[in-house]
């Protein structure tokens, strides 16, 4: 009679060892971060004026996946003590036992020198040095030095989360123009307000592991005050795109409208009081859609280009499959 061994027991570079932590390693790479960044990049690619060769565009966004995963992995091997502490953390990989710290680092390297190298052959120098410089930006920058030591640490360090649509743009360019940087400045003003809004009903949290939030050191009324004045920043920069002429009357539209909405949200949370814990949650919620609403917005005015090339990518892919 064969007895059945543990997954735990088999050999490290086992094909039922490796099926068992995959999960785990895409975890790592936070998924839905990574979605929110390869989409931005998706739409830089796609507005700027280049035709983009399908199956150079397709691996180059495999690239910037691959980075963005491979700056979440480096953020959770960092940040592995603080995640333990917290609820929203605590299930993440390391903390729970599926991987070793060891395997996170060696993971995120490996990931970011193989994305950043592909997407310079792929696509160029320029958005392979921009890809390089995002992850060195959020791992050293905003993970390790800024998080617990200012509670504008994600002011500073939300500008690489704001750099993926620079990267599209310059894959298909090979240079960054003013567009690119509008994009950017939209979602370097949009990440405040969106994550201080997740902070505050996680505050208890984030004292406990000793991150020094806005919230935290700072308090509720600093907080929502900062919040306002960002979204109302964000209002008239949202329109930039549609008043440089290089979004159309569909972005002008949707911006106006959502901005509007979003300022609202923000006045309603700093009127709360304290019932802002709704209020909070409602403008987090609604700031991922905002964002969403933009680029697809901008998609829309793209003429067609971008569901041509998606279009030329399904074919590839079903031709490589033998479909």
């Amino acid at each position: 009679m064969t007895r059945a061994i543990p997954v735990s027991n088999l050999p490290l570079a086992s094909p039922s060892r490796l099926a068992a932590r995959l999960p785990h390693f895409v975890a790592l790479m936070k998924p839905r971060v990574m979605a929110l960044a390869v989409f931005t990049a998706f739409v830089g690619m796609m507005i700027a004026p280049n035709r983009v060769d399908p199956l150079l565009g397709f691996v180059a966004m495999l690239a910037i996946a691959a980075g963005a995963g491979a700056a979440g992995a480096l953020n959770m091997w960092r940040d592995a003590d603080i995640d333990a502490v917290m609820v929203r953390t605590a299930g993440r990989p390391i903390p729970r036992g599926n991987l070793a710290r060891g395997d996170a680092l060696a993971f995120g390297l490996i990931l970011a020198g193989g994305a950043v190298a592909i997407l310079a052959l792929a696509a160029n120098l320029t958005s392979a040095a921009l890809l390089a410089f995002t992850i060195l930006f959020y791992v050293v920058v905003y993970t390790m030095w800024l998080k617990r030591r200012t509670p504008q640490n994600i002011v500073i360090g939300g500008a690489a989360g704001a750099l993926p649509p620079m990267i599209g743009w310059a894959a298909a360019t090979g240079s960054v123009g003013l567009e690119p940087l509008t994009l950017f400045l939209i979602v370097f003003l949009w990440t405040p307000p969106h994550f201080w809004a997740l902070a505050l009903n996680r505050a208890d949290e984030y004292a406990r592991a000793g991150v020094p939030m806005l919230p935290v050191v700072a308090g509720r009324a600093a907080t929502t005050r900062q919040i306002l004045v960002y979204s109302i920043l964000l209002a008239p920069v949202s329109l930039l795109p549609w008043a440089l002429g290089f979004a159309g009357s569909i972005y002008g539209l949707a911006a106006a409208i959502s901005g509007a909405l979003f300022v609202r949200l923000a006045l309603r949370l700093r009127r709360a009081g304290a019932f802002y814990r709704r209020a909070a949650h409602r403008l987090f919620g609604f700031s991922i859609v905002y964002l969403f609403a933009l680029f697809v917005a901008l998609l829309a005015d793209s003429g067609g280009k971008a569901s041509a090339l998606v279009l030329a990518w399904t074919c590839t892919i079903l031709n490589a499959l033998g479909v």
